[in-house]
């Protein structure tokens, strides 16, 4: 008996809905994560998975020594976006930095890298 009420629970248990815990992860990226590319971008694009809260993400843009070259935030056209605006950026390995609460005030940071080749 007392061995199948504790089999009873068990299966409850696992059986038991959970709750969602949604994160906000990358998508995709421009330019996009590895890649290399010719043409110095005017912008660094980073979406995600979930609706972000855009006083507490951010995202920026080191240089391949880790100086901090443009800093970033939300995109004012999708809820879902960073923008981090650049110029002039020179032939060179580039690290983004990004991190984001979604707005079910989940976090989740991450980063990636890319490379401008003439």
């Amino acid at each position: 008996m007392r061995t199948t009420s504790a089999a009873i629970a068990a299966i409850a248990v696992a059986l038991a809905p959970t709750g969602a815990a949604a994160h906000a992860h990358l998508e995709h990226a421009t330019p996009a994560v590895g890649s290399v590319v010719t043409d110095p971008p005017s912008e660094v694009h980073l979406w995600f998975s979930e609706a972000l809260e855009p006083r507490f993400s951010k995202a920026e843009l080191r240089s391949g020594a880790g100086a901090v070259i443009a800093t970033g935030g939300a995109d004012p056209a999708d809820h879902k976006a960073l923008i981090v605006p650049v110029s002039d950026l020179k032939p060179g390995k580039y690290k983004v930095i990004w991190r984001v609460i979604s707005t079910d005030t989940h976090r989740s940071e991450g980063d990636f890298s890319f490379e401008i080749k003439p």
